[in-house]
């Protein structure tokens, strides 16, 4: 562990990551309440300047400690390539990032340090492919779409759905559209709603919603059936839970664990220990909270 100077760092991958408001004020207190709980990860900077470390992991810690005017951070430096530190800190949270994380990982790799789609692939143990959709989001989205994501004002599922076709239908109306409709930092069903209304609305329509996408959006709602409240989805998701279960019940009356086959009876039996396990824990919640009333 080392003491670190904030002027030290290069923040040279900033820009790799979406900022999430709520986490950074909420870490911004922790740190102001508790302190620096975990260090932020640096390699020594490639160029050779002394005491110069480019951080890989801990931008949001860092944008915090500056914000309370602190002037050091506490860091662990990892002896290894900048490169290979990318990798690394990449893989081991790959499974929590969506796939707008990884393509600006991965293009940033590419334009960097020139690696090819063949060598990514080796290094994230994915399929070429998985790495060529990736890039493509980056390649079809315009910067400014991009970077309203990075931001925080849209979300990566929303773009991925819905502004990724405009985008590649018409990059300058995708710029458009969500210079619009951004400042409202819409939630994904209203950014669904905006795209149907673009995509199947008159020219009258698509005006209204790059004016103002907020009234376009009141009349819609004022147009559209209220959503389920919370208990009547719950009752809704019980009725389907005993369709369900009557329907397989059926099946077994009627001989289907009788024509398996063995593989196939091993299979059925794995996914019923699974689906078993699953209502078990809603029973026992459900029992819980009954007896929390009672």
């Amino acid at each position: 562990m080392v003491e670190l100077e904030l002027h030290q760092l290069a923040l040279r991958y900033e820009g790799l990551r979406k900022r999430h408001p709520a986490q950074e004020r909420a870490l911004l207190g922790s740190l102001a309440q508790l302190g620096q709980q975990s260090p932020i990860v640096v390699v020594s900077e490639a160029a050779g300047l002394i005491d110069q470390f480019v951080l890989i992991d801990g931008y949001k810690r860092v944008r915090a400690l500056k914000r309370l005017a602190r002037d050091t951070v506490q860091g662990t430096c990892w002896s290894m390539s900048e490169l290979e530190a990318l990798l690394l800190e990449r893989s081991l949270r790959c499974a929590s990032e969506d796939a707008f994380d990884q393509a600006w990982l991965l293009a940033e790799l590419v334009g960097r340090f020139g690696l090819s789609i063949e060598q990514l692939a080796v290094r994230f143990a994915r399929s070429k492919s998985w790495v060529s959709r990736r890039l493509a989001l980056v390649q079809a989205l315009p910067l400014a779409v991009q970077d309203q994501v990075r931001a925080g004002a849209l979300s990566a599922h929303a773009a991925m759905k819905y502004l990724v076709p405009l985008a590649r239908a018409n990059a300058d109306v995708a710029t458009q559209f969500v210079a619009a409709i951004s400042p409202l930092k819409p939630t994904t069903r209203e950014v669904a709603a905006l795209y149907q209304g673009w995509q199947g609305g008159s020219a009258r329509t698509r005006e209204l919603i790059l004016s103002s996408p907020q009234l376009y959006l009141q009349a819609q709602a004022a147009v559209s059936p209220p959503p389920a409240s919370p208990t009547q989805r719950w009752l809704d998701d019980l009725g389907a839970l005993g369709g369900i279960a009557r329907r397989a019940h059926r099946a077994l009356e009627q001989g289907l664990w009788q024509a398996l086959l063995v593989g196939e009876r091993e299979e059925l039996a794995a996914a019923f220990a699974r689906m078993r396990t699953e209502l078990t824990r809603l029973i026992d919640r459900f029992e819980l909270e009954v007896g929390h009333v009672g």
